[in-house]
């Protein structure tokens, strides 16, 4: 017996959203979230995303969720806002369509690794580290020294490593091939205009665009479907400062998908 609710939630878009940086909180909530669709045998996810990118890691975590939704048979679209850049699109193209508004910022396809060498600093304050470790890497970018040309070295292939799994989530979700996506993804940012002439999304307009292409995609209405929301995010200043503590311990030794300008 299929109960009359469930026979509803099959003819209604679900919706999630993901805005701010893209860390360990964002990346629960959306999972749980899209989990719930699933669950619930929604036909179609609309995903706003409004996001400058964010953690590897919860990025991956986040577009494997998305590929395991479309598996059960659950069609998806993503709609960007404002922005949808680096790790924004390395989500983004785990759906099979994708809407932006001409003027979204999008792109910023790569992968960034910052530390702070406070070496002279440190030195004028009469500060010194003293360290004991077991391997010649473990204190790799400590703030009191340089790096050293063997610890570049690492930390590029670390980088590359890293792009490349990005290069090669884009050439599948997009249809594109990889040198393709590489004559683009160099970290520069592009309007969703360009995007679209690059081949990065499908369709330009607002997110009841993205709505409506999801009513036709699932054979809904496009006039009377109304989206679902799931995975609220939780307002307020508390949590604010939570993702951006979480960024800011990311941003130093951790390769990041972030837009930052």
């Amino acid at each position: 017996m299929v109960w009359p609710l469930r026979r509803q939630r099959r003819k209604r878009i679900a919706r999630i959203s993901l805005t701010g940086p893209i860390a360990g909180a964002a990346r629960k909530r959306v999972v749980k979230a899209l989990r719930q669709v699933e669950e619930r045998k929604f036909p179609v996810l609309l995903l706003r995303i409004d996001s400058p990118g964010g953690t590897v890691g919860d990025s991956q975590e986040i577009h494997q969720a998305l590929l395991r939704l479309r598996e059960s048979g659950c069609q998806v679209v993503a709609s960007y806002g404002n922005i949808s850049a680096s790790g924004g699109v390395y989500v983004g193209c785990a759906a099979d369509r994708i809407v932006a508004n001409a003027g979204t910022i999008t792109g910023s396809i790569g992968v960034i690794l910052r530390g702070n060498n406070l070496e002279k600093l440190l030195e004028r304050v009469g500060i010194r580290f003293e360290t004991v470790k077991s391997g010649l890497y473990k204190d790799i970018l400590s703030p009191d020294k340089p790096l050293s040309e063997g610890e570049r070295s690492i930390l590029q292939a670390l980088i590359d490593s890293s792009y490349g799994q990005f290069v090669a989530a884009v050439a599948q979700g997009r249809k594109l091939s990889e040198e393709t996506v590489r004559s683009f993804a160099d970290g520069r940012v592009f309007s969703g205009a360009q995007a679209l002439d690059l081949g990065m999304v499908d369709l330009l307009g607002d997110e009841d665009t993205a709505r409506r292409e999801a009513a036709r995609l699932a054979g809904l209405d496009e006039e009377k479907s109304q989206p679902v929301e799931l995975g609220k995010e939780r307002a307020g200043l508390v949590q604010k400062l939570r993702q951006e503590l979480q960024l800011q311990l990311a941003w130093g030794g951790q390769p990041l998908w972030l837009f930052r300008p």
